[in-house]
């Protein structure tokens, strides 16, 4: 997926440059085997403040950036590392750091690197792409507080959808939807701020009945589907959410419709 590996190695190259004062930064790849598969292994090392050992481990997390006492660790909003990860998990793969304080760091991560026959790449994704084009005329409300997920949503819907708008909770949600009558689908995240999921559901149905409510929830655990049909949601889906699952969902409703 070359915008995901642009977006990865963009964002590592990023932080190298914002905690390299002097020095070099240097970047590359090999392809080799791990765990008896051929991956594609790469790589940002930097000649910056490095972090200290008992922070390496916080580095990925979402908003945190390792208590670096420099200003620079305060510019941005710490995503950029914790969005690198999402993505290099999304395509099957691994990241890892090694740095000492003072002398630099190394982020590496390894994809998998897969040779697709055309026939064969052909033949799976006529599937997708006719479902892709039954889609085009749909107008998708993505109701979700989490940045991460936004982003996932916005690269899964990519050219699929005829038009995608994002809220950030419940209030906001019911609220689009008041004004924009025309919208097909809502994909609701149940737990979001100053209103949940199930809550905006219920407002929802009081003046639209027509309009398809999966709810989404980061938590499989039992009830949740229940709860959520019971409050006017069409269908529930648990994150990590399958793309292809969520398009075949989607799919059936509308042809129940």
């Amino acid at each position: 997926d070359q915008h995901k590996l642009e977006g990865i190695i963009t964002n590592l190259i990023k932080n190298a440059l914002k905690f390299t004062e002097q020095g070099s930064i240097y970047c590359g790849y090999q392809l080799k085997q791990e765990n008896e598969r051929d991956v594609l292994e790469f790589y940002v090392k930097d000649t910056g403040i490095g972090i200290a050992s008992n922070r390496v481990k916080a580095i990925f997390n979402r908003f945190e950036q390792a208590d670096i006492e420099d200003t620079r660790a305060f510019q941005g909003s710490g995503l950029g590392l914790s969005i690198a990860k999402y993505y290099v998990e999304m395509l099957g793969g691994n990241i890892s750091v090694t740095s000492k304080e003072g002398e630099g760091s190394t982020f590496t991560f390894t994809i998998p690197y897969v040779q697709k026959e055309a026939k064969k790449a052909e033949k799976n994704t006529s599937g997708l792409k006719s479902t892709h084009t039954s889609f085009s005329n749909l107008e998708v409300l993505v109701a979700e507080d989490d940045e991460i997920s936004q982003l996932f949503f916005e690269s899964a819907f990519e050219n699929v959808f005829g038009k995608i708008a994002f809220v950030s909770n419940g209030k906001e949600a019911v609220k689009y939807c008041q004004e924009h009558s025309e919208t097909d689908l809502i994909l609701m995240d149940v737990k979001m701020p100053e209103m949940n999921g199930y809550l905006a559901t219920e407002e929802i149905r009081k003046f639209n009945n027509e309009v398809l409510i999966i709810a989404q929830t980061a938590f499989g655990l039992s009830g949740d589907r229940e709860k959520a049909l019971a409050v006017g949601c069409d269908d529930y889906i648990a994150k990590p959410i399958k793309k292809e699952l969520l398009f075949e969902k989607i799919k059936m409703h509308l042809e129940k419709r």
